[in-house]
Order: C-alpha cells, then sequence, then structure tokens
C-alpha cells in the first residue's frame, strides 16, 4: 500500500518485531523541537511513542529499519473527537445541569471533572475494539527509489 494525501504520515524506527505484530518507535516533537536555541529554555519537547502494527504477510522488516507508519485521516479525526472533543463536551454539559440543579458551582465542578474517570475507563474496557478499528500501516522508506 502506498501513502496518499488521505493519510497522516509519521516517521519511525521498528524496535520490535513480534510474530503477528510489529512495534514502531515515533519521535514527536514539539514546535520548539527545530528552533535555534531549544537548548537555552526548558520548553523544548520530544517525546517518543510506541506504535503497535499488524505484520504484514510478504514483508520483511528489520529491528532498527526506518519506516513510514501511515493512517487514514478520518480516523485520526475519530480519534481526537473520541479523546478530547467528546468528554469535553460532557463535562461541559453535566457542569451546566449540575450548576443549574444545585446552585453550587465548586461541587458541580468537581463532579463534571469526576464524570470523566467513568468515560475513560469505558474508553480502556473498549480498547480492543478500538485496536481493530484505528489501524496503522508500515511502508518501507525506500519504496520508490532505486
Amino acid at each position: 500500500m502506498t501513502g496518499t494525501f488521505d493519510d497522516i504520515h509519521h516517521s519511525g524506527i521498528i524496535s520490535e518485531i513480534k510474530k503477528e505484530k510489529i512495534l514502531v518507535s515515533i519521535i514527536s516533537h514539539s514546535a520548539c523541537s527545530s528552533c535555534k536555541v531549544k537548548g537555552m529554555c526548558n520548553v523544548s519537547e520530544m517525546k517518543e511513542k510506541i506504535v503497535e502494527v499488524n505484520h504484514q504477510p510478504g514483508i520483511n522488516y528489520k529491528i532498527g529499519e526506518e519506516v513510514n507508519v501511515l493512517m487514514k485521516k478520518s480516523l485520526g479525526s475519530q480519534a481526537v473527537f473520541l479523546a478530547y472533543v467528546l468528554p469535553f463536551l460532557i463535562m461541559f454539559i453535566v457542569l451546566i445541569i449540575l450548576i443549574n440543579l444545585t446552585g453550587n458551582e465548586g461541587f458541580s465542578g468537581l463532579i463534571s471533572i469526576a464524570i470523566l474517570v467513568p468515560y475513560f475507563y469505558i474508553i480502556y474496557l473498549l480498547r480492543d475494539r478500538f485496536k481493530k478499528k484505528f489501524v496503522f500501516i508500515i511502508q518501507k522508506k525506500n519504496l520508490g527509489k532505486g
């Protein structure tokens, strides 16, 4: 599979190969990471993320090999919605309802934040379903070169 403009692309390095899964290490850079004076401040940030990818039959990969990790852009939007937008909406709606019912802003604020615990626990329980839906594909970096 080749990448298209409808894909989200990230460069990564294969860190582990299992029987059915390949683990790819992706370095996520903040906007400050390319700044010339980043060493002078503590704002710059680089985080390593490990992505689990299904092993594609017929393609041999090696540990340390540089690859592209691809995901459909529409799936990225769904992930953002589930991780950020929906919990915010739930929290905001609960906050407004509780303030109107109780009149106590402090209590309403605490409960509206606490409501996120069961939400993210449900997301955690559904993680196997999400793994099937949010699929990453890897592509060798040297495809098309030669």
